[in-house]
């Protein structure tokens, strides 16, 4: 059934152990969600805000992704303890800053094939932070697009006797808006506050907000340097990176 007696720490299993009911297994989602961008004025620099939901059902055992992504990882001297920030990877900040470019681009890849590899789905939502008068109408919209996507799907969350909501409560007000949402929409939820080096399905999250944004950005500009050294060229990133991860995507 892909549960294991000894699940061992988070960051080694990706998830809980089951809940047993007489009747057998008590099917539960867990809901990793990060974001990039903030709720601040539109700036030039940073025009989008991304919200990136990745659903696992726990009933699925993904401890051998997991195992092999440390084990990769900590050939490449990457220890465990450490979460994969994508961004900062990307842009040679700490604790990258000493990373060559193909070493950074090898952990990034690292990351991809494992999220590619695990039994999870996606769903992304992306706004332009300029089309929105004020921070209360983006905060509204994002409002709307959660609640239609859980009613819109109702029966696939309605398959699980419980939905686990992990957030590392980054921004308060994205937390308040998870929180309404999945306290109106569910019936039974629960919420867990998530320390990104214990969770390697957040870093997945993670990692996938910087393609989407990369994917709405290459739509209108260039690569930065930055990026130009880790994926060479748009034509390069949408092969390696951008189509492949879209066939994870819920529909």
């Amino acid at each position: 059934m892909g549960w294991s007696k000894d699940p061992g720490p988070t960051y080694l299993a990706g998830r809980l152990p089951a809940v047993f009911s007489v009747r057998g297994i008590m099917r539960e989602l867990s809901v990793f969600v990060d974001e990039s961008g903030d709720f601040g004025e539109y700036e030039k620099h940073a025009p989008y805000y991304i919200i990136t939901m990745i659903l696992h059902d726990q009933s699925v055992d993904i401890s051998a992704e997991i195992g092999r992504l440390n084990e990769a990882l900590k050939n490449m001297g990457y220890g465990n303890e450490q979460a994969i920030h994508t961004e900062p990877l990307i842009r040679r900040e700490d604790p990258y800053r000493y990373f060559q470019p193909n070493e950074r681009r090898a952990i990034f890849s690292k990351l991809f094939y494992f999220t590619l590899g695990c039994d999870i789905k996606y769903k992304s939502f992306v706004y332009r932070k300029s089309e929105y008068e004020n921070i209360f109408k983006l905060e509204a919209r994002m409002a709307r697009d959660l609640s239609q996507f859980i009613r819109d799907n109702l029966t696939y969350f309605q398959n699980f006797s419980k939905v686990i909501l992990y957030y590392d409560n980054g921004q308060h007000e994205l937390n308040r808006i998870l929180n309404t949402v999945f306290a109106t929409q569910l019936v039974d939820y629960d919420v867990r506050k998530v320390i990104p080096n214990e969770y390697r399905l957040f870093q997945a999250a993670d990692l996938i907000c910087t393609l989407e944004l990369l994917r709405v950005k290459t739509e209108h500009q260039d690569l930065s340097n930055s990026e130009k050294r880790i994926f060479h060229s748009k034509r390069d990133l949408k092969k390696d990176f951008l189509k492949g991860i879209k066939k994870k995507e819920f529909t």
